[in-house]
């Protein structure tokens, strides 16, 4: 990213733009910035393909792990939202005299239950942004740290 120091108009500074805002739990560039990059010489280690390495990070524990922790939400989430838009379908249409029947004024029960319906999304998406901010985000980040670093330097 191109920023103007303001003290010469000629002159141009590149700044990484991530180096703004680091990553939570992620020490400091600068800590790091006087270590010597390691360069593997001739009898280094063996180039690496970035399929290799992201085969490897996909059978990591850690990947795993937020997998699990994913499919622990969102497999119970899907299926009783879906049984309970199934069960208002199935009841509009079995029972219509008892989704007909007035609850509040002009107000029935299939109304309620549509409302219902999108009131359970919202409370969905709320729930899942939650989870994934709680249970997940830490962990995947790290992943994605970690892949990077890995991959650094591996062309295609």
């Amino acid at each position: 990213m191109d920023k103007h120091d303001g003290s010469e108009a000629g002159q141009i500074r590149l700044d990484d733009p991530w180096q703004d805002a680091p990553a939570v739990g992620r020490p400091d560039t600068d800590a790091t910035a006087d270590r010597p990059v390691p360069v593997p010489g001739p009898g280094g280690p063996p180039e690496r393909s970035a399929a290799s390495v992201y085969r490897e990070v996909q059978q990591s524990a850690a990947f795993q792990e937020v997998r699990s922790r994913y499919r622990r939400f969102v497999v119970p989430a899907v299926i009783g939202f879906l049984l309970w838009y199934v069960a208002y379908v199935v009841a509009a249409t079995t029972v219509p005299e008892l989704m007909a029947r007035p609850v509040v004024g002009v107000v029935n029960i299939a109304m309620f239950a549509g409302l219902g319906q999108f009131l359970t999304t919202f409370l969905l998406t709320w729930a899942y942004a939650r989870h994934a901010r709680l249970r997940r985000d830490r962990a995947a980040l790290e992943l994605r740290w970690d892949t990077q670093e890995l991959t650094r330097g591996i062309t295609k």
